[in-house]
């Protein structure tokens, strides 16, 4: 990941890294200066020399990194004069923006064309609008419209959860896209630096989704109208198969923003006895499809984790690491428990999620 950026003799210097210790400095895109993977060091040094109208120039860079929680200290010296000393964290980081590549200008041509008028389908909101409708038709062929009217709620609020997150972070946000017979994408211009920002925004979509769900519950203990009690399990449902360790799902990205920030063997052990009593808690429980898939998705999440230092995403430090396992427990439960709770009402037709999840 990209670690530092910096003015250095009227071009940029840039500073990569991962967790195992390997670096490398550019300076204006070309390689000037390489660590090799090293991850018992926290200190570092890079020396190397450029060319000017004076003559060669000694640059040194020298700095000590601590990953968790972050911390960058460095010294930027050239020809022994002192250029920058500072200290960056997880803030700055985050704060971090992301400069797009100049766009090619669009070449008079067929396809050409085709994008132009896509972006300005786009611009006019005229996709949001179509999606939208051909869900409505897709959702009310499948079932009733009253009941596509009510899932298609259900999914907008799930993905307003992760627009608020965007927003949260500062991120641009391009808005909620219904695609027909997959659900809800939210989208946002802007690119995410940090794995805390790739947690939040993930987990927000069913977190909302929950509290949908215990307003929908407690509205229907307090006025016993059934459509209330289908809306919240049918939801929970819903945003409970989010929450599966799969990716693209938000649980895949969550648990492996989690994997990938894991840099001992306690970290790993951890989250394998948590995957093993959830598995456990599942069958427990009668939900034989929940434990099955838990456990093909921390099959998955486990190799992911082989491949955490290529991440360029600044991972967790440890107290992030453990609210974000509670936070994912503690909504896949809280969705469980509505599930189970209402399929002991005897109602088949609300009891159906219940028995999909024992199946």
């Amino acid at each position: 990941m990209q670690l530092l950026e910096v003015e250095c003799l009227g071009k940029t210097l840039r500073l990569e890294g991962s967790m195992a210790g390997w670096q490398q400095l550019f300076w204006d895109e070309q390689c000037v200066s390489q660590i090799n993977a090293n991850a018992d060091s926290e200190s570092f040094s890079h020396k190397f020399t450029l060319q000017s109208e004076q003559g060669e120039l000694p640059v040194e860079l020298n700095g000590s990194l601590q990953w968790q929680p972050f911390a960058l200290q460095f010294q930027l010296l050239v020809s022994n004069e002192l250029l920058h000393d500072n200290t960056l964290h997880e803030k700055d980081i985050e704060q971090r923006q992301i400069i797009q590549g100049e766009k090619q200008p669009i070449k008079f041509s067929l396809v050409g064309m085709a994008g132009l008028g896509l972006k300005l389908l786009k611009s006019a909101k005229v996709i949001k609008v179509l999606f939208a409708a051909g869900s409505l038709a897709a959702y009310s062929w499948l079932f009733s419209i009253e009941f596509a009217i009510a899932l298609i709620l259900c999914l907008v609020f799930h993905e307003y959860g992760h627009i608020r997150a965007m927003k949260y972070f500062g991120l641009k946000t391009k808005g909620i896209y219904l695609i027909p017979f997959v659900g809800g994408l939210a989208l946002s211009d802007d690119k995410i630096n940090t794995r805390w920002q790739d947690i939040v925004i993930s987990i927000m979509g069913p977190f909302f989704g929950l509290i949908l769900s215990l307003a929908c519950l407690v509205g229907y203990w307090l006025t016993d109208i059934e459509i209330l009690a289908g809306l919240a399990v049918f939801n929970a449902l819903l945003n409970l198969f989010n929450l599966l360790p799969i990716l693209p799902l938000d649980g895949g990205h969550i648990l492996k923003s989690i994997a990938f920030s894991i840099n001992s063997k306690v970290g790993l052990v951890a989250c394998a006895l948590g995957a093993a009593l959830g598995i456990y808690l599942s069958y427990y429980f009668g939900l034989a499809l929940l434990g099955f898939l838990l456990a093909i998705g921390s099959i998955e999440i486990f190799f992911e984790y082989k491949r955490r230092h290529l991440s360029q995403l600044l991972p967790l430090n440890r107290y992030a690491q453990i609210v974000s396992a509670l936070w994912y427990v503690v909504t896949v439960g809280s969705l469980s428990a509505i599930i189970w709770l209402v399929g002991q009402t005897g109602n088949d037709a609300l009891s159906l999620p219940l028995k999909i999840l024992g199946s």
